[in-house]
């Protein structure tokens, strides 16, 4: 293994040495972590349960859902379950402080704005925003409810910042079925996933600092949504799906004018266009070390033309193909982004930018797997909001 990630791996294990006496100090430091968002409620009790919320899924119980967590501080469940499910207090200002601790805590001028969905499976048709839809986490379609998350990315450190559920438009043209799950009435207007990300994107886009936005490739698929943030002055590096067209104009040079159509007719997929470069294209780089030793992949950037077949206006963006070996059967993986960012930018900066999506989902497998994201009981919107807001308090702290 190489000698350098050997004494890096030394030094970072050495900063994992806990002292005596640092978990006799956690609750202390919980408490001064609660203050700036208990201050905003108006009621000591609610304080009090918001503590123990987050308490309880900082703990190591099984389940950390409402019933769990008041039975571990010898509560009557009720009370736990009121305070989420049913308690009036408004949710919007604890996002915005957390945003502003993150940016403080972790925010740097180069840092990565990262949209992502992630699936919860339900059973039944009760829950607000259940239907059958892409569940990532079982691989297919199923009964699921999707949120649409913001995370921020930087050298040091990453953090779920805020979410908001998705519903589908067999809810938002259901008006008695969003009465009964106590939906809004500002929030019952249907809104795709890219227009829920524009909208995180407004509420905390200038508190966060940020070069990048990136996102999968449901969110780098549409030309649209790439275009909005081009004209929003944001730059991005949005995944796209293998068989997205464009024309490589740095290999061909047409001669004479031609019409949109011809142009269309003479795009190529970037999966067949890539499976075509040579060995010599691809630029090995050394991204950030990882558990099993650095994180090499191999990069290779063209400016290319798109939009021939949308109705988006036709632009040139700069294609980032990443492709890296599986360490167990050595097969090689390949990505595929889209960016608006100059060809000049360097592969190790797209090497960067791509990982951040990854630093994202560790915050996902980190709130499902230790902070309980997906234990929730609720069926309601408010109690989903107040679930959600509560893990995001646990995981980006």
């Amino acid at each position: 293994m190489d000698c350098s990630f050997e004494s890096r791996k030394r030094a970072l294990k050495k900063e994992c040495v806990v002292e005596p006496g640092l978990f006799s100090e956690a609750l202390k430091r919980l408490k001064e972590f609660m203050t700036p968002f208990t201050e905003q409620l108006s009621r000591q009790q609610q304080c009090d349960h918001a503590t123990k919320v987050v308490s309880g899924l900082c703990s190591d119980l099984e389940r950390k859902n409402a019933e769990s967590i008041a039975y571990h501080f010898g509560m009557n469940r009720k009370q736990i379950q009121h305070f989420l499910g049913e308690s009036d207090w408004d949710d919007k200002p604890f996002r915005k402080e957390l945003a502003c601790q993150i940016a403080t805590e972790l925010g740097q001028d180069d840092g990565v704005l990262a949209f992502d969905p992630s699936a919860f499976p339900k059973s039944g048709k009760q829950s607000v925003g259940v239907a059958r839809q892409w569940c990532g986490r079982l691989g297919k379609v199923d009964n699921c409810q999707v949120g649409v998350y913001l995370g921020y990315v930087s050298g040091k450190g990453h953090a779920l910042v805020d979410g908001d559920l998705y519903l589908p438009k067999e809810w938002t043209k259901d008006k008695a079925r969003m009465k009964k799950a106590g939906i809004p009435p500002q929030q019952q207007k249907y809104r795709t996933r890219h227009q829920m990300c524009l909208d995180l994107l407004d509420e905390h886009g200038e508190c966060l600092p940020h070069q990048w936005i990136t996102g999968d490739d449901e969110l780098g698929r549409p030309i649209e949504f790439r275009r909005e943030l081009q004209r929003r002055e944001e730059r991005y590096l949005l995944a796209v799906p293998c068989n997205t067209k464009f024309i490589d104009r740095q290999s061909e040079q047409s001669e004479q004018p031609e019409t949109d159509r011809r142009a269309a007719r003479r795009a190529v997929r970037v999966d067949k266009w890539t499976a075509e470069q040579s060995d010599d294209v691809w630029q090995c780089v050394d991204v950030r070390d990882g558990e099993k030793g650095p994180l090499v992949i191999e990069l290779l950037k063209r400016r290319v033309e798109t939009g021939h077949r949308s109705q988006s206006e036709t632009k040139e963006e700069t294609l980032v193909v990443i492709r890296y070996r599986d360490r167990d059967d050595g097969i090689a993986k390949q990505d595929y982004y889209m960016s608006n960012a100059s060809i000049t930018t360097t592969h190790e900066e797209f090497g960067r930018v791509s990982k951040a999506a990854h630093r994202v989902e560790e915050c996902f497998d980190r709130g499902k797997g230790e902070a309980g994201m997906a234990d929730y009981e609720v069926r309601n919107w408010l109690g989903w909001q107040h679930h959600q807001t509560c893990r995001c308090w646990q995981v980006g702290s």
